[in-house]
């Protein structure tokens, strides 16, 4: 199955609707980060809940959310836009623990439960939109779903979950985001927290084959679920080796002076893709010129 998210309304309107596969993807950031086990697990559910809050957008805007904790994954960013492009970046890649008590990979250690959910959103205006919130478990959904209620005044629930192989190479990915609309009445939101508690476990259900549509046919067993959009997820990197020109340049010529004298040439890496661009003396000299 290719990655793809729908976009859907239920209860008459009443509540706005997100699911999402995000397999691929995520093996992808992972593999490029070189991610284990409990790290992917992280970074796969940041990556996941991205995809969605991007596709939230129109045009050309795009969103960066950074969840920065106290434990030892350190900070962890992900970039997404409305056409639910994704790429992430996890700061020590190489973490793993045993499964926790409840027997699933234990990202509220790797995470912390101390730190910060921050969410910029470039929305092609002249400032940018930003909120910030505590973690408060370190399970990446839950810390989403404070963000949607105190940052967006948004009642909502994120559910987010990445299922890893022993090599820890990423086996399945997924989630879904449900949001109630004004007017939704007291009855509206108990029936979905009930839902929510009794909801299976969200990466065994992708493991098990379910769509995007199946994890919110799920959620909503006995509401008409209207899909109003399907998109479909992909990796993608905004790195080029024309952005780095530009970013070397800025250094200014002293700095590039320094390259060529030294090292004579440079090379540069993407802290999201990994890839690296070679910069000859020569190539560093017309970069003097410019």
């Amino acid at each position: 199955m290719e990655d793809y998210l729908v976009k859907a309304t239920t209860y008459n309107g009443m509540v706005r609707a997100y699911g999402v596969i995000s397999t691929d993807a995520v093996k992808e950031v992972c593999r490029r980060q070189d991610t284990w086990a409990t790290a992917s697990a992280a970074l796969g559910r940041t990556i996941t809940i991205t995809a969605m809050m991007g596709a939230m957008l129109k045009g050309e805007d795009s969103i960066t959310v950074k969840v920065q904790g106290d434990g030892p994954v350190g900070g962890i960013i992900a970039d997404g836009n409305a056409k639910a492009e994704v790429r992430g970046y996890i700061s020590n890649p190489h973490v793993d623990f045993d499964l926790n008590a409840f027997g699933k990979l234990d990202v509220a250690r790797a995470v912390g439960t101390q730190g910060t959910v921050s969410v910029v959103k470039d929305l092609g205006l002249k400032d940018y939109f930003t909120g910030e919130v505590p973690i408060i478990s370190g399970e990446i959904g839950e810390d989403f779903t404070y963000y949607f209620a105190h940052s967006e005044q948004t009642p909502s629930a994120v559910g987010a979950g990445v299922l890893v192989n022993p090599d820890h190479s990423v086996l399945a990915s997924g989630g879904f985001i449900i949001q109630v609309m004004p007017g939704a009445t007291e009855e509206i939101i108990e029936q979905l927290e009930a839902r929510v508690q009794a909801f299976p476990t969200l990466s065994t259900l992708i493991q098990e084959g379910n769509t995007p549509e199946g994890l919110l046919e799920h959620l909503f067993p006995e509401e008409e679920v209207k899909i109003l959009e399907r998109l479909p997820v992909k990796f993608r990197c905004r790195c080029s080796r024309e952005r780095f020109e530009q970013a070397m340049i800025g250094l200014g010529n002293k700095e590039i002076e320094a390259m060529i004298e030294e090292d004579h040439g440079a090379e540069v890496s993407c802290h999201f893709c990994n890839e690296v661009y070679h910069f000859t003396e020569e190539e560093l000299q017309t970069l003097i010129k410019q």
